[in-house]
């Protein structure tokens, strides 16, 4: 007996280099600026910087999932993502983030919100295994809104 087919979401992404200074990625009808710069180009994202920029886009995108289901009220969110790379062997050694959410909701479901967010994200349960990830969830200083 085979085991039922699933259907698995697919992602593609095209990436061309431009010249010595810089590249493009492309997916659906955007495009993002890749900085492939071997000087570094501070007009892109290096690939770094986009691994940081996906996780932080996973989060948001995981709230944004849960919210309707949870029946989670917020003005808005932000995200805050720091990464340490080791140089031997190259790679993310540490990611540390901030989740900041501009709600009356309890603490408590704050709590609930943030257990969603790391259950549910692709890019983060992607990137959990092999990197020292940890972060917070915390409601935005009244005094900042």
């Amino acid at each position: 007996m085979s085991a039922p087919a699933t259907n698995k979401l697919t992602f593609d992404v095209v990436s061309v280099r431009l010249s010595a200074h810089g590249s493009q990625a492309q997916c659906k009808q955007a495009t993002i600026s890749l900085d492939t710069d071997l000087a570094g180009n501070p007009q892109a994202f290096n690939p770094a910087e986009l691994l940081l920029a996906a996780l932080s886009a996973c989060m948001l995108k995981s709230i944004e999932r849960v919210m309707p289901i949870l029946k989670f009220e917020l003005r808005g969110a932000e995200v805050r993502v720091h990464g340490v790379r080791q140089d031997v062997p190259p790679r993310m050694e540490s990611i540390t983030y901030e989740i900041v959410v501009d709600t009356d909701e309890p603490d408590r479901r704050l709590a609930l919100l943030h257990e969603n967010v790391k259950k549910y994200g692709t890019v983060f349960n992607t990137v959990a295994p092999g990197t020292e990830l940890s972060g917070v969830l915390r409601r935005q200083d009244p005094a900042m809104t």
